[in-house]
C-alpha cells in the first residue's frame, strides 16, 4: 500500500496514507472531542499525549471501529474505515487494547495464534506457514519460552507482550495501541519501542498509540497530537511540542516542574536559604541536588554554566545559584558573587576533582572554601576522577 498525489484545482493536494476528516468522538450523542484531523504518512509513528480524562483512549477507539463516530470519517490508503468488512480491516489494522480479553483455557501461543484468524478458512484452522509467522511474532517480542502457560497465569507485562505478539501476526499496516508500556519494566519498555521502530522502518507500519511517559514521546514520535478540552490542541513534530511552557500548560503542571527542552520533570525545591553550597558541573551534581531535596535541605548551586548537564536540575531545585554563559571564561564578578553566596553556607559539597579549562573559577571556589575553613565533602565520583 502507498499514498500519492491526487490534483485539485490547479494545485497539487498531497494524498496521505492514514488520515481523518473532521473526526468528532465520544459517548452517546455528545461529543468529547471534535473535528480531529489527523495526516499521517505509511511508515510514522503517532503519539497521543494528553491529561488523564481527556479522551485519548476514545480517539483510539474511535479510529479502530471499536466506537462509532459522531462526526467526520477515517481513511486508510484512501478508502474509508467504515465501510470496510471485519475482516477487510483485520488484514489492514491490529489493535491492542488493556482491557483484557477472555481466554478461559488459552495458552500464549493459542493467545497469539488468533492474530492469523482474518486469513483462515471458516474453520479457523491454521496452516505450518500460519504456525512460523505465530512463532516469529513470539521470538520478535520475546515471549516464545511461555508459550505454554496459561495465558491467565502469566504476568500483566508477559500478557502486554503476547499480545503484541497477536497484533503482529496480523501482518497490519497500521497498529493502534493503547498506553503499551503501562505493564513493562524498563528493559521492555525499550525492547518494545525498538521493536516498533525496526517495524517501521524495515516494513513500512504505520502506528498510532497513546503514551503516558512524555520522554519515549518524544523520543520514539514522528508525530504527537496533544488533547485537552474539546478539540486538539496541538498537532506536529516533538521538536514542535516540546517547547519551554507548553507540556507544564498542557498538562496544568502547579507543583514541581517539567523541563520540556529535557523531557525531564523534578519535585518542588525545598524553601529557605542555602545551607549548602554545591560545586559540581558536567552532569556530577544531580544526584546530590536530589538526595538534598529529599532530605530537605535548601542548598545553593555554583558555578555553573546554563549549558550544562546539571544546569537544569539546579535550576529547578536550588534555592539559588550562580550560572554563567556556556563555552565562556567565568567573570571575575560571578566568581566573587559566588564565594559571598558560599560565605552564607554552613559546608560545601564538591562533587568535581579534576577541572577543565573553563572550570577554574569552581576550583577556585575549592580552594576558597577549604581556606575559609569550611567543611568539605568531596563525593565518591570526585575522589575517583
Amino acid at each position: 500500500m502507498g499514498y500519492g498525489k491526487a490534483q485539485k484545482g490547479e494545485g497539487v493536494v498531497r494524498e496521505y496514507y492514514f488520515k481523518t476528516g473532521q473526526m468528532s468522538v465520544g459517548y452517546g450523542k455528545e461529543p468529547l472531542i471534535k473535528e480531529i484531523e489527523i495526516r499521517l504518512d505509511k511508515g510514522e509513528i503517532l503519539t497521543l499525549i494528553g491529561p488523564n480524562g481527556a479522551g485519548k483512549s476514545t480517539v483510539l477507539k474511535s479510529i479502530a471501529g471499536q466506537l462509532k463516530l459522531l462526526g467526520g470519517a477515517v481513511y486508510l490508503d484512501k478508502k474509508e474505515v467504515a465501510g470496510m468488512t471485519g475482516r477487510e480491516l483485520s488484514k489492514e489494522m491490529a489493535v491492542v487494547f488493556t482491557e483484557k480479553m477472555k481466554t478461559e483455557l488459552m495458552t500464549c501461543e493459542d493467545v497469539a495464534a488468533t492474530g492469523r484468524y482474518p486469513y483462515t478458512g471458516h474453520f479457523g484452522i491454521l496452516s505450518k506457514a500460519d504456525y512460523a509467522i505465530v512463532e516469529e511474532a513470539m521470538e520478535l517480542v520475546h515471549v516464545k519460552e511461555i508459550k505454554d502457560q496459561d495465558f491467565t497465569k502469566i504476568s500483566d507485562g508477559q500478557r502486554q507482550r503476547v499480545m503484541l505478539a497477536r497484533a503482529i501476526c496480523q501482518e497490519p499496516e497500521i497498529i493502534i495501541l493503547d498506553e503499551p508500556t503501562s505493564y513493562l519494566d524498563v528493559k521492555y519498555k525499550l525492547e518494545f519501542l525498538s521493536l516498533l521502530q525496526k517495524l517501521k522502518r524495515e516494513k513500512g507500519l504505520t502506528v498510532i498509540m497513546s503514551l503516558h511517559e512524555l520522554e519515549l514521546a518524544e523520543r520514539i514520535s514522528d508525530r504527537i497530537l496533544c488533547i485537552k478540552g474539546e478539540y486538539v490542541e496541538r498537532f506536529g513534530r516533538p521538536e514542535d511540542i516540546f517547547l519551554p511552557g507548553y507540556i507544564r500548560s498542557l498538562f496544568d503542571i502547579r507543583t514541581g516542574s517539567f523541563d520540556e527542552m529535557n523531557t525531564a520533570m523534578e519535585l518542588e525545591p525545598v524553601k529557605g536559604r542555602g545551607e549548602v553550597f554545591v560545586i559540581a558541573g558536567g552532569g556530577t551534581g544531580r544526584g546530590v541536588y536530589r538526595r538534598l531535596q529529599r532530605q530537605g535541605i535548601p542548598f545553593t548551586a555554583g558555578i555553573l554554566f546554563k549549558n550544562d548537564l546539571d544546569y537544569p536540575v539546579a535550576q529547578a531545585l536550588a534555592a539559588d545559584m550562580t550560572a554563567a554563559e556556556g563555552f565562556e571564561p567565568v567573570p571575575e564578578k560571578l566568581l566573587e558573587e559566588a564565594k559571598q553566596k558560599m560565605d552564607g553556607c554552613q559546608r560545601v559539597i564538591c562533587c568535581k576533582h579534576v577541572f577543565g579549562s573553563y572550570e577554574k573559577a569552581n576550583e577556585e571556589l575549592l580552594s576558597y572554601a577549604r581556606a575559609s575553613g569550611k567543611d568539605v565533602e568531596m563525593t565518591a565520583e570526585a575522589v575517583t576522577q
